[in-house]
């Protein structure tokens, strides 16, 4: 008997359902596997950070680095040995910490993006969302808050990581 060349609605109907269940079954697996990476890096990322990471960020309070690229490079070095296992320049926006240099400045910030480290004044806005971590660097008793693109991680002086969502 001779195969139908057409075929017949119930047919194409039934392919067009084959069809839609797989896309949605390969959307649906495409959505696992970026919720465990999350899981992951949300794992990775709450790990109490290392003395010479501590020690690396504490240099940002010195003063001098905002004109020193050089040790503006060393410290972000630190951050990414920190993080070998993953590309974090793109959901790390910066840090913040309280600034010690005196009256104006009450804050500092290092931008990975721009690589910069920048001292603000008292009501002076912190940039690129930057700005959510000011209260808890300034009066949260953390050594600084790594700002992310979902959260705020607070550290304290032992290298302990507390999760904010801000």
């Amino acid at each position: 008997m001779p195969r139908p060349m057409m075929r017949g609605p119930q047919q194409q109907q039934q392919q067009q359902t084959n069809s839609i269940l797989s896309a949605t079954q390969k959307q649906e697996s495409k959505q696992k596997a970026q919720m465990m990476d999350k899981m992951k890096l949300d794992r990775l990322l709450r790990q109490p950070r290392s003395k010479a990471y501590m020690d690396a960020l504490h240099k940002l309070d010195a003063g001098g680095h905002v004109h020193n690229q050089n040790k503006v490079n060393a410290i972000i070095d630190a951050i990414q040995q920190e993080f070998p296992e993953v590309e974090i320049s793109g959901i790390l926006l910066g840090y913040v910490s309280r600034c010690y240099l005196g009256v104006p400045y009450e804050v500092h910030t290092l931008d990975i993006g721009g690589q910069i480290i920048e001292h603000y004044k008292k009501g002076e806005p912190l940039p690129d969302g930057l700005e959510r971590a000011r209260g808890l660097a300034y009066r949260g008793g953390y050594d600084f808050i790594e700002v992310y693109v979902d959260c705020c991680r607070c550290i304290s002086s032992n290298g302990s990581v507390s999760v904010i969502n801000v």
